[in-house]
């Protein structure tokens, strides 16, 4: 990702080149002239305030607001110490790079923000609404309900809403990830945020703009950092205890050993004192408090550039941990669509079977009817269909061709006197007869429907498998028959059939007393409770309901299942850097601060240990940034 430097930063690279040439000049000129102690100490001051001015004045103002315990404090004291004992070049080289951390950490904070705010580009500028037969622009907050807005090729859809006219392309890329477009055309959804690519689309709102899907997305990242993971806790009160102990701590190696060993002696105060700057300057807390929520921040950025939104760090620290998932079936793990899984003819063709059911259904509006005029495809010639009579919870009878067909279930066949037979596959099962007599027909064969298996499902369960997910687990409300068939077709460790809401609450309960941390992931409305009720709730987030997306804790935004071992896998990556840069931050200033302390370390070594330290852990943790 490229990256510019701002304005601010820019200045402060420039002070740091001009305070390194002014060091590097002072050390040159101290080492071959001979000059008072005076003149050696303004010329190590110069380049000194001309790096860090800002720290100095920063600290000054701080004690008048009576904030003494920070780092900038530490630096102060630390640096001033060493100029009390005459380590000028050490002084003013402390000062220096601690400005180049702080640089770094500018830019790394920068970064991650970038990658945040790339999603902020998802926001649309304005609507173009039709009101009294004219085309207005306005602001996307002014658009109401129900109005038709006009989106041009290359424009952002500004609000939620359905097709009324036009087809087109739409790239979702900047909400799911997903780059290739999805074309669509009347009576589709569309979703805000996404960009219009070819025709000219007529929509009608269904969603205000601050009950958008972009609105939401946006209020989602930006409220991420406000909810803290256990470790960003103990990372700020750990640094609320740890600097006013260390400065005291410190004050007590500047005075006690010289007061035991020999108080008339300068010698061994200034030996003491420039320890106890050692001290001070690797003492310095920032590599922790920086790099723990820069890490955090980069692995949520780095998920929403994937489409997965992570509600907090706090979340991201128990989807590390997941090791069972839980599964809504309807909408999660299939399409929620009916569709023909299969047909079985009896005397006539595949095709003929299948063209005669489509006539029959083609008036219809039930999802399954649907379902097969939809495999049918070819446009169905009206004028061939004659009386159609639906019978309630039977199916229909229809005059097909100057024929009477039957088309329907079980029940249907009986009551048309046609000999019959169920299938043996799983789902939903329509039969057809064609009438030969009074209380007679001729049976011609069933079509098998079931609601269709999300293509990368199987793909989603294998791996989370691969992942070390023990258990994956199938809670719904369908049939045990239809559960179990969709259960062995994906290689799930376990399903529970035949729940209402209130039982799926029950499944997870057992579950979570089994031990652990769970994942539940749903859709529906009636998912919410169960969200609520995990350990980590995960709802798709381009099909799901409201209540779904609002009770979850992530959000898959391409409805993708799949993207719950990618979420597991960034989660666990970021988890990883966390814990490295607290150990590493931890060990290396333990072992100064024990070396500084009896004299082995001097102050270049304290500053690899603060500033070294914050520079390797800042970049250690720009790479939760970076998702494969």
């Amino acid at each position: 990702m490229k990256f510019k430097l701002t304005r601010k930063q820019k200045k402060m690279l420039y002070r740091i080149i001009a305070a390194g040439i002014l060091l590097a000049a002072a050390a040159v000129i101290t080492h071959f002239t001979e000059l008072p102690w005076w003149a050696d100490l303004l010329i190590f001051v110069v380049p000194y305030v001309v790096s860090g001015y800002d720290v100095l004045k920063t600290a000054a103002i701080n004690l008048l607001h009576g904030q003494v315990f920070d780092e900038k404090f530490l630096m102060m004291v630390a640096t001033v110490g060493a100029f009390g004992a005459g380590e000028y070049p050490e002084a003013s080289a402390v000062m220096l790079f601690y400005q180049v951390g702080e640089l770094f950490q500018s830019i790394a904070v920068g970064r991650s923000r970038k990658s945040i705010s790339n999603l902020m580009d998802i926001r649309p500028d304005s609507a173009t609404v039709i009101r009294d037969g004219e085309e207005i622009t306005v602001s996307p907050d002014e658009v109401e309900v129900g109005e038709l807005i006009v989106i041009r090729p290359g424009e952002k859809i500004p609000l939620d809403g359905i097709v009324e006219d036009g087809t087109s392309s739409i790239n979702t890329a900047a909400l799911t990830g997903e780059s290739a477009p999805v074309d669509v055309a009347y009576s589709d959804n569309v979703i805000s945020g996404t960009v219009n690519l070819t025709g000219v689309l007529k929509v009608k709102t269904t969603s205000t703009f601050g009950e958008s899907t972009v609105s939401k997305i946006l209020e989602l990242v930006e409220n991420s950092s406000e909810k803290k993971a256990k470790v960003e806790n103990f990372i700020t009160k750990f640094a609320r205890w740890y600097t006013p102990c260390v400065v005291i701590a410190a004050l007590l190696l500047a005075v006690i050993p010289p007061v035991i060993l020999g108080i008339g002696s300068w010698d061994v105060w200034k030996t003491w004192l420039v320890r106890a700057c050692v001290f001070l300057v690797v003492s310095c807390p920032c590599a922790l408090v920086v790099s723990v929520p820069l890490s955090f921040f980069g692995g949520i950025g780095g998920a929403a550039k994937e489409g997965i939104l992570i509600k907090g760090a706090n979340y991201m620290e128990t989807l590390a941990a997941i090791d069972t998932v839980v599964f809504d079936k309807t909408g999660t793990l299939t399409k929620g669509i009916f569709a023909v899984d299969d047909i079985h003819p009896q005397q006539i063709e595949s095709a003929e079977l299948l063209d005669i059911a489509a006539a029959c259904e083609s008036f219809s509006s039930h999802p399954v009817a649907q379902s097969i005029v939809r495999a049918h495809a070819d446009h169905i010639d009206s004028t061939r269909i004659g009386e159609v009579q639906e019978i309630a919870g039977k199916g229909v009878e229809a005059v097909i061709d100057g024929a009477k067909y039957f088309c329907g279930n079980g029940q249907l066949m009986e009551l048309c006197g046609a000999d019959y037979h169920d299938c043996h596959l799983t789902g939903t099962i329509i039969h057809l007869a064609k009438q030969t007599g009074e209380g007679t027909a001729e049976y011609l064969g069933h079509i098998v429907i079931n609601d269709e298996i999300k293509e990368d499902s199987a793909a989603a369960v294998e791996r989370l498998k691969m992942i070390g997910i023990k258990r994956i687990v199938m809670l719904t409300g369908d049939k045990e028959k239809v559960a179990k068939s969709v259960a062995e077709k994906l290689g799930l460790t376990e399903y529970h059939a035949e729940l209402l809401p209130a039982d799926k609450v029950d499944q997870v309960e057992k579950l979570l007393a089994k031990g652990g941390k769970l994942a539940f992931t749903g859709d529906g409305i009636n998912d919410a409770p169960v969200l609520m009720r995990a350990d980590l709730g995960i709802a798709m987030g381009a099909m799901g309901s409201d209540a779904a997306i609002e009770s979850a804790d992530v959000v898959l935004m391409d409805d993708k299942p799949t993207g719950i071992a990618k979420a597991v896998l960034i989660a666990r990556k970021t988890m990883r850097i966390v814990k490295e840069n607290v150990f590493f931050a931890l060990f290396v200033k333990a072992v100064i601060l024990v070396l500084g302390a009896v004299g082995i370390a001097n102050m270049w070594l304290a500053v690899f240990g603060d500033v070294g330290v914050l520079i390797l852990a800042i970049l250690n943790a720009v790479r939760a940034m970076r998702v494969k």
